[in-house]
């Protein structure tokens, strides 16, 4: 596997993954799990952001700290991509969050883009990219072939659970896009989903399935 392709190990992303896949959870209980693991990979993703030195006064002295050198933009795809950003937020509150809409022909299986929010130029140095399942790994290609031809110069991928075959055809079509993920799951089915994944992340978020 690439060197720049990540799956979590972590304890708590699979306890928490293993209650998300349930089919039994409720569209609440569905939603702060997203938030949830999303926040444990937003440590993972971001442990290597630039940092700068600076000089902190604590109640007892003073000292050198670190502050982000970096600017960060989240860009969740629309509508899945939503969940994940209270967590992430939460972690980097500064963040500007962009949005970014498509969804898929059920027909085809290829990304339809229907709404996109960027400013006029990259206001950040990192772009991540947010969406629970990367599946055939169209919808984050197109994401960020958008992003690069908007100017963006680094972006990560962050997703929870990936099909191989989208993570193969997101890094073929950027192999410069790190990709962060909870898990990669076994294959596609004949319908484009995951399998044995946790079905439609969308409708399970908002209650619509």
């Amino acid at each position: 596997m690439p060197d720049n392709i990540f799956e979590s190990t972590h304890p708590l992303v699979r306890h928490k993954l293993t209650k998300l896949r349930n089919k039994t959870t409720k569209p609440k209980k569905f939603r702060e799990l997203i938030r949830e693991i999303s926040i444990l990979l937003a440590y993972e993703t971001t442990r290597d952001l630039a940092l700068e030195p600076t000089q902190v006064e604590t109640p007892m002295g003073s000292t050198t700290g670190a502050l982000l050198q970096e600017q960060i933009g989240l860009i969740p795809i629309l509508r899945a991509g939503l969940g994940m950003v209270e967590g992430v937020w939460e972690m980097m509150p500064s963040s500007e969050v962009w949005h970014i809409g498509l969804f898929r022909d059920e027909r085809t299986l290829e990304p339809v883009e229907y709404y996109n929010k960027l400013p006029v130029s990259p206001t950040v140095q990192l772009c991540i990219v947010l969406d629970p399942m990367l599946a055939t790994g169209g919808s984050a290609v197109a994401t960020i072939d958008i992003l690069k031809r908007w100017g963006a110069k680094r972006i990560k991928f962050m997703g929870i659970i990936a099909a191989p075959e989208g993570v193969q055809a997101l890094h073929q079509a950027h192999p410069d896009v790190d990709i962060h993920v909870a898990v990669i799951d076994e294959k596609l089915n004949d319908i484009g989903y995951i399998v044995p994944g946790l079905g439609d992340a969308g409708d399970r978020q908002f209650g619509t399935a």
